[in-house]
């Protein structure tokens, strides 16, 4: 029986409802900016990130968390004495910028969120030392300052011996003509941007393979990569802030970014107009990811449905831009590559990968 993100306990459907009912009560409150000589953009509900529009400027908003990935970092620690929590606190601001800057907002302050089930968590200085270290290295990544979190204990909330690692951040985008819109045109070339692993997302699904693994977390990976299945997974996130912040500096023009974390691939159809993202040089998956799909076995679809599968991001930039684009790619030390185009076929809406036989309708990704 193969393996599947809802079988790990996480239901996109479910989730996806939730947040489509906070959107719809959260727009009730919008006219309240009002007084703080502030208004909401008409499309900001439902992106990455919550954007506030003043006369001269837009302030960005994001909330996220890291999910389960430290717990990953818990198992190996406690089976092999390696310490992965400065890269875990690396992919905590990472998962937060990341989703900021989709809309063109350049990260200002960071703020780091750590609750834990019994203060006795912190007493473990090396680990802690690590997580602190990490944090303050995120946000140098990011171009931000670390401006301050809360580190509240709740036990009977969370685990005794286990820390909930999330946070926020704001930032800005000045002058207004910088803001990502996403006026993405039928002919628009799609650039990716490689991953460093599984990153931030689909780690219940990874927690629930190791259980099966002959040495868990310890169980080597293969196919060219010597890298434990635990190691592999830990490999902290790339930050992608560099990219969009020299773009601005430069004045290329980037029609639309995605942060492509949950959901998979099928986070390129989180715009509402109707395309066809054809995706015609996906490279093949990284030996991390065919471990997984053999070893769970997951199904391919299921996989490039719930992980990264070696993208951590896109971007949409007209024909005439590709080459300065990766350009600075390569010069702000991304590994992107010009991967596949956007077509218009109607009133669909799908991400098409030829090569692989894969197809993702509209209808797959529901988070407005």
């Amino acid at each position: 029986m193969s393996l599947s993100y809802e079988k790990s306990g996480v239901r996109y459907d479910e989730l996806d409802a939730f947040k489509r009912a906070c959107q719809k009560a959260a727009r009730t409150t919008s006219g309240l900016l009002q007084s703080h000589g502030y208004a909401e953009p008409a499309t900001t509900r439902g992106e990455s990130a919550y954007l506030i529009e003043g006369a001269d400027h837009f302030l960005a908003h994001v909330e996220e968390g890291l999910g389960t990935k430290n717990l990953v970092a818990d198992a190996v620690y406690a089976a092999t004495g390696k310490l992965f929590y400065r890269e875990i606190a690396i992919d905590t601001v990472a998962t937060i910028v990341n989703d900021l800057i989709t809309c063109g907002a350049l990260p200002i302050s960071v703020a780091m969120h750590a609750a834990v089930g019994d203060s006795a968590w912190f007493g473990d200085a090396k680990r802690a030392e690590a997580l602190v270290d990490g944090f303050a290295e995120g946000c140098r990544q990011a171009g931000a300052v670390w401006g301050g979190g809360e580190t509240p204990t709740l036990g009977g909330v969370v685990e005794p011996k286990a820390i909930v690692l999330a946070g926020s951040a704001i930032g800005k985008i000045e002058p207004k003509a910088l803001r990502i819109v996403g006026d993405v045109r039928e002919g628009d070339q799609i650039l990716f941007f490689a991953s460093s692993g599984v990153q931030t997302n689909g780690l219940s699904l990874c927690r629930r393979l190791a259980t099966q693994l002959p040495k868990g977390y310890e169980t080597p990976i293969g196919r060219g990569d010597r890298r434990t299945f635990g190691d592999a997974l830990l490999a902290p996130s790339v930050i992608y802030v560099a990219f969009v912040r020299e773009c601005q500096r430069q004045g290329l023009k980037l029609n639309y970014v995605a942060h492509v974390t949950g959901h998979g691939w099928r986070k390129l159809l989180r715009l509402e107009e109707p395309f066809v993202y054809e995706i015609t040089a996906p490279r093949p998956a990284p030996a991390l990811f065919e471990f997984m799909i053999e070893q769970g076995p997951i199904e391919r679809r299921e996989a490039y449905a719930t992980f990264n599968m070696g993208v951590g991001f896109a971007a949409f930039v007209a024909p005439e831009f590709v080459e300065a684009a990766l350009a600075i790619a390569k010069a702000t030390g991304y590994d992107a590559w010009l991967a596949g185009r956007v077509k218009k076929e109607g009133s669909r809406k799908a991400v098409v990968v030829p090569s692989f036989g894969l197809t993702f309708e509209g209808d797959t990704l529901q988070v407005r």
